[in-house]
C-alpha cells in the first residue's frame, strides 16, 4: 500500500451557472501523508468546501482520480462510496451539525450507533472522548445549552469516536473567539500522534502558521507554500 493516505490526480470540479462554466479547481496533483495537520487556506470562494467535499465524497470530481487508504474512489458502487465514508472519512462542520435534541453525550455516540454498535458499548466510548476533549462536565447537556467552542469540542468528539485515519474540518474554528479558536486547534495538533490526516480549512493564518505545512489554494490551483 502506498505510504500516502490520500493520492490526487489531475482533478478538476466545475460548475455550470446560468450557462457559464465556473471552474473552481484545476489540475490538481497532491499526496497527503499520515501524521500531518495541514493548513488549507484561500479567499471566500476559492474552492476550499468544495475540495473538502471532494475528499470526503460528498461531490464527484469533474476529471480526475481521487485515492483514499489506496482504494480509488472512481465509479464506486453506492455501497462501496459509503463503506469508505464510514471507514475512512470524518468531516467537522464550521456550524457543528449537531443534533439539537440530543445530549452531548448521544451526539459523540450517533456514528457508533449507526454501525450497529450496541447503545451501552456507544454510550461508554462517547464518555471516553468527551473526556479526551475536556468535556466530561457536560455529557448531558444539550447543544443549546452548550457554548460555541463546547460545541465545536463534542463535533470533534463525534468526529474521533469512529477512529477514522482521515479528518477533514471546514473552518471550524470560523465562529469562534480567539480563546476558544487556539483551544479547538490544540486538539487537532494532538491528532498527530494518533497517525492521522487532518485537513483544516482556514481563515485564519494565525492558527495555519501552527500546521505541519499549509497548502494555498487560489484560481484553481493549489500550492505548497511551507513546511
Amino acid at each position: 500500500m502506498s505510504k500516502f493516505l490520500i493520492e490526487i490526480k489531475k482533478l478538476d470540479k466545475q460548475f455550470e451557472n446560468n450557462n457559464l462554466t465556473v471552474k473552481v479547481l484545476k489540475d490538481v496533483n497532491l499526496n497527503l501523508e499520515s501524521g500531518k495537520v495541514i493548513a488549507l487556506i484561500g479567499p471566500s470562494g476559492s474552492g476550499k468546501s468544495t475540495f473538502l467535499h471532494l475528499l470526503a465524497l460528498l461531490d464527484k470530481p469533474t476529471k480526475g482520480k481521487i485515492s483514499i487508504l489506496g482504494n480509488s474512489t472512481s465509479n464506486l458502487s453506492e455501497n462501496k462510496k459509503n463503506q469508505i465514508i464510514r471507514d475512512c472519512v470524518s468531516i467537522i462542520f464550521q456550524n457543528n451539525n449537531l443534533l439539537s435534541d440530543f445530549t452531548a453525550l448521544e451526539n459523540v455516540a450517533i456514528p457508533l450507533m449507526i454501525r450497529d454498535k450496541s447503545y451501552n458499548f456507544s454510550i461508554k466510548k462517547a464518555e471516553k472522548f468527551l473526556k479526551e476533549v475536556n468535556l466530561t462536565h457536560r455529557l448531558n447537556h444539550f447543544p443549546s445549552e452548550l457554548s460555541g467552542g463546547e460545541q465545536q469540542r463534542v463535533a470533534i468528539a463525534r468526529s474521533l469516536i469512529s477512529e477514522t485515519k482521515i479528518i477533514l474540518a471546514d473552518e471550524p474554528t470560523g465562529n469562534l473567539d480567539y480563546e476558544n479558536s487556539q483551544e479547538v486547534f490544540s486538539y487537532f495538533l494532538k491528532l498527530k500522534e494518533k497517525n492521522k490526516i487532518v485537513l483544516i480549512a482556514t481563515h485564519n493564518r494565525e492558527l495555519a502558521k501552527k500546521a505541519d505545512y499549509t497548502l494555498s489554494l487560489s484560481n484553481g490551483n493549489i500550492k505548497r507554500i511551507n513546511d
